[in-house]
């Protein structure tokens, strides 16, 4: 992609995909341009990449194809108002925070105005993400197309509807947490029962990320896969089955549900 990418903002979810695009690709390093609020900020980022840093937005936005706003979703407004004229039909706009509606940033930035939300995950840090994208309508196929082949260095995407973000959310966006735990669970039962804790986590790690790879690329159902590895009268069923009577899939479900209502409302106090 021969494109200038800016980011204004680089917080944690800013500095991983800035990370993975160079991990990606060292040269994508000339083609970056970063915004930060502050002058220890500047220094940090460019200790750590070889990229441009400003402290100026308008800046980024003069100098970049494909905007990132990866400030918090409180920010957005005044972000906006800053830099607005300087935003041609000519630049896309991707917001990153969750809760940005597009009706509201085409009220903010102008009705002609080229903007994508999108919602990505912490795995984006290592080009093994998932990233929700929704267009608005001013955006053409072959701008999306060049986004999307963008958001793929970052891993995997899909394209939904607005309304399906808050699900996304809950699926994507906040479970590496729900995995993070589970993987911290397995590791406490692996030491209770006699194993060293770095190895403990180690190999609950590869059996997640090794599971997880057996369902993508064989494509078969992972209720399949569950039956594959139980065999009748053994272990692994007595332990599907006290994962059962423990309500391990119900929670799994309330949370998730908890996640989107609760994503919903701090949307709606927002905007």
């Amino acid at each position: 992609m021969n494109k200038r990418i800016g980011f204004i903002g680089c917080g944690n979810m800013g500095k991983a995909m800035v990370g993975s695009l160079i991990n990606s690709n060292q040269k994508l390093a000339d083609q970056l341009l970063v915004s930060v609020r502050s002058e220890e900020s500047k220094v940090a980022i460019s200790e750590k990449w070889p990229i441009h840093t400003t402290l100026d937005n308008k800046e980024v936005v003069l100098n970049s194809d494909i905007i990132f706003l990866a400030v918090n979703p409180n920010q957005y407004e005044e972000v906006i108002k800053e830099i607005r004229e300087y935003v041609t039909d000519k630049k896309i706009l991707i917001s990153i925070a969750a809760g940005v509606k597009i009706k509201q940033m085409d009220e903010w930035i102008g009705a002609e105005s080229k903007f994508i939300l999108s919602m990505p995950n912490t795995p984006v840090l290592v080009n093994a993400g998932m990233t929700a994208i929704c267009p608005n309508d001013h955006v053409t196929g072959e701008e999306l197309e060049e986004i999307c082949q963008l958001f793929s260095v970052f891993g995997e995407y899909e394209i939904l509807k607005e309304d399906d973000f808050e699900a996304f959310i809950a699926l994507c966006g906040s479970s590496p947490a729900y995995i993070f735990v589970l993987i911290e669970a397995m590791a406490d039962a692996a030491v209770k029962l006699g194993i060293d804790r770095k190895k403990a986590y180690r190999m609950a790690e590869q059996t997640i990320m090794g599971s997880a790879k057996l369902a993508l690329e064989t494509g078969i159902h992972p209720a399949e896969l569950k039956d594959q590895v139980c065999s009748p009268g053994g272990a692994t069923i007595a332990a599907i089955t006290e994962l059962e009577a423990q309500g391990f899939r119900s929670s799994v479900i309330k949370a998730m549900e908890v996640c989107a209502e609760q994503s919903k409302k701090m949307n709606d106090e927002v905007y």
